[in-house]
C-alpha cells in the first residue's frame, strides 16, 4: 500500500494533484511521487546530467561518474523509480532533484527504497537550498537523509552540513544506523524537521537529532529557508570509492518507491 493510514481528497496546486490525507501526527501530505506512471514526472523532477564541470568538477567529492538521462541510468519500472549505474569505458548513473517545484521549509520528508550493494557505490537522498541565502555551499546549509557506502555495507547515515559543521573541516554531525537488510529489502528514511530540530528516522524508529542552540547563527544553522530533494547514485568519490570500485559490482541499482513530503 502506497500511502497508509491517510484519507485523501484531491487538491490542485501550482498545476499539480496532490493527495492530501487526514492530519496525522500533526501533519498533512503536501506532495508526493509514487512512480506509478511509465515516465519521470518532469514537473516534479529535473534531470541532472554531466560530470558537473565546469562549475562543480566531479560534484566537489573527485565522484568518477556521469550522470545520463538514458533509460539505462533513470527509469520507472514497475512502480518503482530505478537508478542503475553501469560500467562502460567509465561509469554512468542518474541523478535527479525536485527543483522542478518550489522547496519546502520544514516538514517531514520520507523516501521509501532498496539500496545498491557493492564497493564504490554511493547512494544518497539528501536535500540543498533552493537559493544560497547565506552564500555558497556550506554557508547555506545541506541535509543528508539518506547516505550509504557500499565498502561499509548495511551502515546508513545520516548528516548535517552547514559552515562551522562540515566534513571539509571535519566538524560534520551526524549518526549510523546499522541496517542489516538495506540492499534486500525496502526501508522508509526520513527526517522531521521543524525552526529548532532536525530528527533522523529509519523505519519510524529515530536514530539522531541534531539541534539548534540558543546563541547560534546561520553558520551553525542555516536551516530556515526552502530546501529541495535529490535522489543520485554516484561512484567512487572521496567517501564513496574510499577503498576502491569493485568493478563486478555494476551495474549497481537503487530503487525508489515513493517520496513524500509532509508539514
Amino acid at each position: 500500500m502506497k500511502i497508509l493510514r491517510e484519507i485523501s481528497t484531491t487538491l490542485f496546486l501550482a498545476g499539480m494533484s496532490l493527495a492530501v490525507p487526514a492530519a496525522a501526527d500533526g501533519y498533512e501530505l503536501v506532495w508526493s511521487d509514487d512512480f506509478e506512471g511509465d515516465k519521470l514526472n518532469t514537473k516534479f523532477w529535473r534531470i541532472v546530467t554531466g560530470n558537473g564541470c565546469p562549475e562543480n568538477c566531479y560534484f566537489g567529492n573527485n565522484e568518477k561518474q556521469v550522470y545520463t538521462a538514458e533509460l539505462m541510468n533513470l527509469r520507472i519500472e514497475g512502480g518503482k523509480l530505478i537508478i542503475e549505474a553501469h560500467k562502460n569505458e567509465g561509469f554512468t548513473s542518474a541523478k535527479i532533484t525536485s527543483e522542478a517545484m518550489p522547496g519546502w521549509t520544514y516538514g517531514k520528508i520520507a523516501m521509501r527504497a532498496k539500496l545498491p550493494s557493492g564497493v564504490g557505490t554511493w547512494p544518497a537522498f539528501w536535500m540543498m537550498p533552493d537559493k544560497a541565502k547565506y552564500g555558497p555551499w556550506p554557508k547555506s546549509g545541506e541535509i543528508d537523509i539518506m547516505e550509504h557506502v557500499g565498502f561499509n555495507q548495511g551502515h546508513v547515515h545520516g548528516t548535517v552540513h552547514t559552515e562551522a559543521y562540515n566534513h571539509r573541516i571535519n566538524t560534520h554531525k551526524g549518526e549510523e544506523r546499522v541496517v542489516d537488510t538495506a540492499s534486500k529489502a525496502f526501508h522508509t528514511y526520513s527526517i522531521e524537521w521543524d525552526a529548532n530540530n532536525i530528527r533522523w528516522f529509519i523505519d519510524g524508529k529515530q536514530f539522531f537529532t541534531f539541534a539548534r542552540q540558543e546563541d547560534d547563527g546561520y553558520a551553525e544553522w542555516p536551516f530556515d529557508h526552502p530546501f529541495h530533494v535529490i535522489l543520485n547514485l554516484a561512484v567512487g568519490g572521496d567517501w564513496g570509492g574510499k577503498e576502491g570500485i569493485d568493478a563486478s559490482a555494476f551495474p549497481a541499482r537503487y530503487e525508489i518507491d515513493w517520496v513524500k513530503v509532509w508539514q
